[in-house]
């Protein structure tokens, strides 16, 4: 999945199998990937405060007002 670099992109964590550093049911920042061989996986801020890539089936993507995108920026 391709992501605008300069658009904040959220999405809802639904599955964690084997995945320590995410949280059911919570609102995750996502980053452009940068490569062909990311397909199928999304770049996410996890709970360590770094980025990795997780199946894009373990999220649900967020359309979310500016005012709303703007808060969870924030609050990271």
């Amino acid at each position: 999945m391709q992501l605008n670099p300069g658009q904040p992109r959220f999405a809802l964590c639904i599955r964690n199998s084997g995945a320590e550093d995410i949280e059911l049911r919570k609102a995750y920042q996502l980053l452009p990937t940068s490569s062909p061989q990311e397909d199928g996986f999304l770049r996410v801020i996890d709970e360590s405060g770094e980025d990795y890539l997780y199946p894009t089936d373990y999220f649900i993507m967020l359309d979310l007002p500016h005012e709303v995108e703007q808060v969870l920026l924030q609050a990271a």
